[in-house]
């Protein structure tokens, strides 16, 4: 396969593309563009079109590039054409993260969590509770705004409450004594044995002793 590099402008967006593209995907795009640069080529026929890549198109375009390392196809006929823009689009959907991995690549990267395709901060907690690391991982991409917000909210929370409490135990002296000293329990309960032994005479007052 020869890759060669052209023109944005000479490239040519199909009428009908079988992706729709959405504004978080295109910023993920740019993301990973700006980190590790165009890391796969755009697929084009012998009049340009684009076959595979819109995207990623739309992308370089939005950041301003004038060029784009593409690869043609010179002998294609329109059914193969719109077969190869179908299987593109599908076989890559229907892969499957290896979670066990992708924790593991978590861990490695010891807090470094800056990845296109993911919130960082949702990475942060996924990894500061790894008992719920899978499922998370595995509905990333269909959480909505709100319970993205809610997870955020809920790590906020638990750091305010450990700071919280770590300031509590500073401020209590050591020496604090919590129980009442022995003499106070022995008095009371010597004052409590006492008086169940003996009534008062509601005529003369005098103690009735049991």
């Amino acid at each position: 396969m020869e890759i060669t590099t052209m023109k944005l402008t000479d490239l040519v967006k199909p009428e009908k593309n079988v992706r729709i593209h959405t504004e978080q995907q295109l910023a993920e795009f740019q993301r990973s563009v700006k980190m590790f640069g165009q890391i796969r080529p755009i697929v084009i026929d012998e009049k340009n079109v684009i076959l595979a890549g819109n995207g990623l198109y739309d992308t370089l375009i939005a950041m301003g590039k004038e060029t784009a390392e593409v690869y043609r196809y010179d002998n294609l006929t329109e059914n193969q054409k719109k077969k190869l823009m179908v299987a593109d689009n599908k076989i890559f959907s229907l892969g499957i993260d290896n979670l066990d991995t992708l924790n593991s690549f978590l861990e490695d990267l010891q807090g470094d969590l800056d990845i296109p395709g993911f919130d960082e901060e949702i990475l942060k907690q996924m990894v500061s509770e790894a008992e719920d690391i899978t499922d998370k991982l595995s509905e990333y991409g269909t959480l909505d705004e709100e319970e993205i917000q809610a997870i955020k909210e809920n790590a906020e929370r638990k750091e305010e409450q450990i700071q919280k409490m770590e300031s509590e135990q500073e401020s209590v002296p050591q020496e604090t004594v919590l129980t009442q000293p022995d003499s106070v329990t022995n008095d009371s309960e010597e004052k409590t044995a006492e008086e169940s032994q003996f009534v008062i005479c509601p005529k003369c007052g005098e103690k009735i002793w049991l």
